[in-house]
């Protein structure tokens, strides 16, 4: 077992962390075609390029690995890396099933708050790190970390939880999920499917998980999403700025008052190689 998965088992076992990995290994069986291209899809609107044909792709928390797999079938070269050991082992997984033997994709465990571990990474046309980096324990850290990792003209594609007046108590939640039994968890899903979920879809009538995920993982997920942090626009966009970064493009999902509050996203060009820590 090495150094990062110990300290990964760890967390989990003092109730610091969750089993994303885990719980993307049952969105597996799940997965289909129309999901796939649906991921691919998202990725085409958000980076407004039809393909990525030769462009290296780094996918930070890569979990199942569909998005991964989604910028491989666009012609990228993924370089997937996840603290997680089952997330590791779900986008190999997915690699050997999709794309056997292929040189050109990556896979390795590691964490972003790593600097020696990401300073030895190559730079990047695409940086691609959506709902991950607000799990790490030290979100801001990890968005300058993942930032030094773009290549001039490339592009960071980030998907943060905005912060919102409840996230205190979301916080409180999401460390008493990921720490309490298996039994007890459903408990909570069935607690949130019969309130916060019934106003939800009274509100958003329809409503349907995008970007090929699966609602009753995504639920799974975001009950249990522990450590959690969220961030204001303003903010974020003051940290990426500063550091030299252009916002290109910005989808806010969060306007007004939400029990739950979504991920807005964020597609920040590094124009030159200026853009490095201090600049």
């Amino acid at each position: 077992m090495t150094q990062v998965t110990t300290t990964f088992e760890q967390e989990v076992g003092a109730g610091r962390r969750f089993r994303f990995g885990e719980n993307w290994s049952q969105f597996l069986e799940l997965l289909s075609e129309s999901r796939i291209a649906q991921a691919e899809q998202s990725l085409i609107d958000r980076l407004g390029r039809e393909n990525l044909c030769g462009k290296a792709f780094l996918d930070i928390g890569s979990g199942s690995g569909l998005f991964s797999l989604a910028a491989r079938k666009l012609g990228a070269r993924p370089y997937s890396v996840d603290f997680d050991p089952d997330s590791v082992a779900c986008t190999r997984c997915l690699r050997e099933r999709f794309f056997p033997n292929d040189s050109s994709w990556q896979v390795e465990q590691g964490s972003v708050l790593d600097e020696r571990f990401m300073s030895r990474l190559p730079k990047f046309h695409v940086v691609y790190a959506w709902g991950v980096l607000h799990h790490t324990g030290n979100m801001l850290r990890a968005i300058e970390l993942a930032l030094d990792r773009v290549e001039a003209s490339g592009l960071a594609y980030l998907a943060l939880y905005r912060k919102t007046w409840l996230c205190p108590f979301w916080k409180v939640e999401k460390r008493a999920y990921c720490s309490s039994p298996a039994a007890l968890q459903g408990l909570m899903r069935g607690v949130y499917r019969g309130t916060l979920g019934i106003a939800h879809r009274l509100k958003n009538p329809g409503h349907k998980a995008p970007r090929g995920m699966d609602l009753d993982r995504d639920l799974h997920d975001w009950l249990g999403g522990y450590p959690y942090e969220s961030v204001t626009p303003r903010v974020l966009k003051r940290l990426v700025t500063q550091r030299g970064f252009v916002l290109q493009t910005q989808v806010i999902k969060t306007e007004g008052v939400h029990f739950t509050p979504g991920c807005d996203e964020y597609v920040f060009r590094n124009p030159s190689e200026a853009a490095t820590p201090g600049a």
